[in-house]
Parts: C-alpha cells; sequence; structure tokens
C-alpha cells in the first residue's frame, strides 16, 4: 500500500516497520511531529522526555537492555545531548539505537544554524541522511540494522525540507525483533578510563575501518551515470533540488550514508567526470574531506554556508541563470511583525515590568516568551539558549554587583523550559546566593512547539492522566524562601504590578509563578469564546495606553482606537490599563 507521508510521518513509519520498541523526544522544530506519529503505534513505548539529555539517556538505557530505541530532537537539542552521545559511541549497543538530529538550514525557527553532521566524525558514530520520505522510512530499517552489524549508534540527519515535505511511501509490514537478550558486560557498558582506553582504540581499529568499507559499498550511496561532463556529489534536500535543475544531464554520487564518507567512491566518481561539483547545505563537510583527498571540486566557492539552497540558488551559481519570481502576486500583503498573541498569559506581567524598564536587564529563554523582547513591550537583553533565562541571569547579576550597577536581573523560563533545564539554573541561583528575580511563566503547556504535554500539565504523551509535578513546590524545595515567591494570575494586574514592587525589593532570590494556561489551548479558547472587550468611543481620549500591551487585537485607524473581537479573548488587560474606564468587558466564561 502506498501512502503521501511527510519525513516526520515516514520515519515513524520506518520506527514501527522495523520492530522499534522505545522512542523518546523534546519537542522542537522540525522535529517534533516525529514522537507525535510513534506514540500512535502502541507497539512502541512513547515519552516526552524532560530535555534531550534525558531523553538520549532513557533510548541508551533501554537499547542497552536489548530494545531497538528511537530518539528524535532538533539540532540544538543535539548540544544537549552530546554528553551522553559521546560516551554511548564507546559503549555501542544491543538492540539498535537511532539518533536523530532535525537540522534547521535557514533558521526559520531556531536560535542558531548549525550542521550536525559535523558531530558524527567528532562522536564517532555512523551517519545517515535520507533525502525524501521514501527514504525517510527506509533509511530507518537499514539504521537500525548498521547499528546492530556494527555496534554503534546511528546519527540519523534530516532538514526542515525533508522533515516537512510531503511524498508517496510504500508501505511495509512490521518485523518483530523482540527484545534481545541483555548479558552484563562491564568493560563495555561500564566507561572508566580502563575500559574506555580500550574502547577507543578497538573504535579507531576496527568499528571506523568497517564502517568505511560498508559506506564505499553501502546501497545508500549511489552513483547515477549520465553526461560526464559534469559530476554532483550531494546528499539530503539538495539531491533533490539538483534533480530539479539538471535532471538525466548530469551524473551524480548521492551519499545517503555519511559518516564514514565513502573515499573509494569519491575517487572512482571523481575520475569519470570532467568537472566535479559538491553541493550540500551549511558546512563544506563532504568538500574539506573530498579536497583533502587531493581531488580538486567546487564547492563553496559558488554556494553559500548560510541559508538553505533550493533550485533557483543551484541554476544562478552553476549556470549563471537568474530566475525572476514568476509567482508575483497583485495584492500587497500587510506587515505582521512577530508578537504575543491576543490574550496571551504572558502580556500582563511583561506590561508590569516595563513601567521599570530603565531599573531592570532581562534575560529571556526560548519559548513564546522571547516575543515580549518586541516592541512594544521590549522586555529582553540576552536570550542564548534554553535553561539561559536564568542562569544567563545569575552571570549578570554577579556583574552588575561588581560594577556598583543598580539594575535588577529578571530571568525568564517557561513551564516546559523550566523542568528542561531551567530548574538547575534556580539551584545555582540559590546555591551562589545570586539575588536575581526568575519568572517562571507556567502556561500549562509547551506551547511554541505546538502545544505538547509536559510533567506540569498532568498528562502523558497520549493525553492520559499521568503525575502533575507541582512547579511552586519544587522552587521552594530547592531553597526559595516561602516569603520570596509569588504565585500570582496574570490577568490581573494588581497581582502583576505588586509582584514585579516586591520582586524589585528583593536581596534573596526571588521567584514569581505567573499560572494562566495559554490563550490558543482549545478547552480555552472554546471557554473564554463568550468573552471579549470592546472599546467605548465616547470615553476613548486616544492616549494610546491600550496600545502599549501590544496586543494584535487593538488597533487605532484614522484617529479611532478599535478592537478586533475574533481575536481578544477577554483577558482584560487592556481594560486594567486604560486610564479613562474606556474598554469594557462583555459575556462570560462557557461552562
Amino acid at each position: 500500500m502506498k501512502k503521501l507521508l511527510t519525513g516526520n510521518e515516514a520515519i515513524a513509519r520506518g520506527a514501527y516497520e522495523a520492530g522499534c520498541l522505545v522512542a523518546t523526544a523534546y519537542p522542537g522544530t522540525p522535529s517534533t511531529e516525529i514522537l507525535e506519529n510513534i506514540s500512535s503505534y502502541e507497539e512502541i513505548y512513547s515519552e516526552w522526555s524532560t530535555n534531550e539529555k534525558v531523553a538520549l539517556e532513557v533510548g541508551a538505557g533501554a537499547s542497552i537492555a536489548g530494545a531497538r530505541s528511537l530518539v528524535a530532537m532538533k539540532h540544538v537539542g543535539l548540544n544537549v545531548a552530546a554528553d551522553p552521545l559521546f560516551t554511548i559511541a564507546y559503549e555501542g549497543v544491543n538492540g539498535g539505537l537511532i539518533v536523530i538530529t532535525a537540522d534547521e538550514p535557514g533558521m526559520h525557527s531556531s536560535q542558531n544554524e548549525q550542521d550536525n553532521r559535523l558531530f558524527a566524525p567528532h562522536a564517532k558514530v555512523a551517519m545517515v541522511e535520507p533525502s525524501d520520505s521514501q527514504e525517510c522510512k527506509d533509511f530507518v530499517k537499514h539504521a537500525f540494522e548498521i547499528s546492530e552489524t556494527y555496534d554503534t549508534p546511528v546519527l540519523f540527519k534530516v532538514t526542515t525540507r525533508v522533515c516537512h515535505s510531503k511524498g508517496v511511501v510504500e508501505l511495509g509490514e512490521r518485523i518483530d525483533v523482540g527484545i534481545k537478550e541483555y548479558v552484563k558486560d562491564t568493560k563495555k557498558y561500564i566507561m572508566v578510563p580502563a575500559n574506555s582506553k580500550a574502547k577507543h582504540i578497538e573504535i579507531e581499529t576496527d568499528r571506523l575501518p568497517r564502517l568505511r568499507e560498508y559506506s564505499n559499498n553501502s546501497p545508500l550511496n549511489r552513483i547515477e551515470w549520465n553526461d560526464k561532463k559534469i559530476g554532483i556529489i550531494t546528499s539530503g534536500a539538495s539531491y533533490l533540488h539538483a534533480k530539479e535543475v539538471f535532471g538525466d544531464t548530469v551524473s551524480y554520487l548521492k551519499v545517503g550514508f555519511s559518516y564514514p564518507l565513502p573515499d573509494k567512491l569519491f575517487k572512482e566518481f571523481s575520475n569519470e567526470v570532467d568537472k566535479l561539483y559538491v553541493i550540500e547545505e551549511n558546512e563544506p563537510y563532504m568538500e574539506q574531506f573530498i579536497k583533502a583527498m587531493g581531488i580538486e571540486c567546487i564547492g563553496k566557492e559558488i554556494f553559500s554556508v548560510c541559508g538553505e539552497i533550493n533550485p533557483q540558488i543551484i541554476r544562478e551559481a552553476m549556470l549563471g541563470e537568474k530566475v525572476e519570481d514568476t509567482h508575483k502576486l497583485d495584492l500587497e500583503v500587510s506587515s505582521r511583525p512577530p508578537a504575543l498573541c491576543a490574550g496571551c498569559p504572558h502580556r500582563g506581567i511583561f506590561y508590569a515590568l516595563s513601567k521599570h524598564k530603565n531599573k531592570v536587564v532581562v534575560t529571556s529563554d526560548i519559548g513564546c516568551y522571547t516575543l515580549g523582547a518586541m516592541p512594544p513591550l521590549g522586555m529582553g537583553d540576552t536570550v542564548i539558549c534554553m535553561g539561559a533565562g536564568i542562569t544567563a541571569g545569575i552571570g549578570f547579576d554577579k556583574v552588575n554587583q561588581m560594577a556598583d550597577r543598580e539594575k535588577k536581573v529578571f530571568g525568564f523560563v517557561g513551564d516546559s523550559t523550566f523542568f528542561h533545564s531551567g530548574m538547575t539554573g534556580l539551584v545555582n541561583a540559590v546555591y551562589n546566593k545570586s539575588n536575581m528575580v526568575v519568572v517562571i511563566l507556567d502556561n500549562r503547556i509547551t506551547a511554541m512547539t505546538g502545544h505538547q504535554q509536559n510533567p506540569g500539565t498532568g498528562k502523558n504523551i497520549s493525553g492520559i492522566e499521568a503525575p502533575m509535578i507541582d512547579i511552586e513546590g519544587l522552587v521552594k524545595a530547592i531553597g526559595v524562601k516561602e516569603e520570596n515567591i509569588r504565585v500570582i494570575d496574570p490577568y490581573k494586574m494588581d497581582e502583576n504590578i505588586n509582584a514585579v514592587k516586591d520582586a524589585l525589593q528583593a536581596t534573596d532570590p526571588f521567584v514569581i509563578i505567573t499560572k494562566q494556561p495559554c490563550a490558543l489551548i482549545k478547552d480555552v479558547q472554546k471557554a473564554r469564546r463568550g468573552l471579549h472587550c470592546q472599546v467605548n468611543q465616547d470615553k476613548c481620549r486616544k492616549c494610546k495606553t491600550c496600545l502599549r500591551i501590544g496586543c494584535p487585537a487593538i488597533s487605532m485607524k484614522d484617529n479611532v482606537v478599535s478592537m478586533d473581537t475574533s481575536l481578544c479573548n477577554g483577558c482584560t488587560v487592556c481594560l486594567q490599563v486604560c486610564p479613562f474606564n474606556a474598554i469594557e468587558s462583555f459575556g462570560k466564561e462557557v461552562e
């Protein structure tokens, strides 16, 4: 049977067909849908782990116990999981272990554009790269076999275009590989120096040479001979882009097994073609290897390391053909700068803090609340990575004290991010006597990646009831004094204002927990659909105070302030900041 699947759906199907038994992940674009789809297969135990390191460690434990296991994350997540990855590479596997890294050339929703192919030689693990949905499914099955044959985790590298593009996929039946016997082997699974030294030598002298030989003979690496005036070595989505431009007029070496790279195949191919190009996104990973072999090729001289590659870029770089945009619109699309959603529960605390802009520094984190840095709220000085909303704040606070700066540091973090890597930051703040303020924005969901459950929501990945971790209780247990904790309703401006006021005066670690569910949760939308605010034009003085909260439901045109009631969910933050009582609320929450 054939089915139209995205790459992420196909990866999930591949895991099912390959007899995978355990799958873990932390959500992150463009990888999120992999685990969401795997969780629909009841044969596979699936979980949202608290972070990528935990996910990989759970997957590794399951692999050692004998089950085929898959772990998924976005590219920056692999940085978090790098610690276990490098040691699991030494230990090897029992049941096959696949680690999916979903890279994002072009940074559509990420803080950097790293090329995680470089992790494979650094960690010394095998790597595969599918180009389309069919390969996503098939390569998962290959990857499990490679993992078990060569006793190595396999890095499974995909990109946004591969994850989210759809293609026809031939489905197969699930194979039942069962659970392998676990045999205690301390030399293999306990990496104390005496064992790890031996393992390192074994990897260099045995595993990698055998993998290199496999790479040169792997069905995942193939040559397509056509006209030999031009030869192209490529991989991933770049292969499809090159095929769109040149079709069958040039020859290709398509690399699907990309660590170790196929040196003999590169030589064979380059010897036959007149001019050799390497087309790959981001870093010159293959190009540098080929040039180090003494083979002349053209790559990053004409292709940028920044952003995605597409057929237009290839056509212009290799053929010098400028392509006019043939899909012009006769409409001018309105400019829509990114902003917190209408009714977002984060708006109130940001607005309250914005009244003290000159007295505070805001270290933000990865999540919807990063948008608090956008005008008119403008509450954000730094964004680094998950968890750094707190830890960067500690560093900022220490230097502020050294320099006798009086600015108070407020570190923002979401509920899922707090469980991911925020807790250790708060422990550090308490232990090292920082007097920063940590604001935990608990909107009862992992919002930015599409509403995944987390340990604070009370549900697991299947929506089944699960223990709900109490954030306030955790904060107290970590050591924040009870008098320095405020749990507030962020829709109530007096609670926001008073919490910020108390925090500014604190001399110890201070925590504000805002609790209101994300305005886009379906049940919330259903319950609040009868609520909205409206501007009383007779009372409105056009002072624009309501516009300063940055709510996209409020606008001013032709000197008239108006409310888009189709967006408004009646949070009433605008009503509370209006100095002339010109905004009124209507309706009531639906039971």
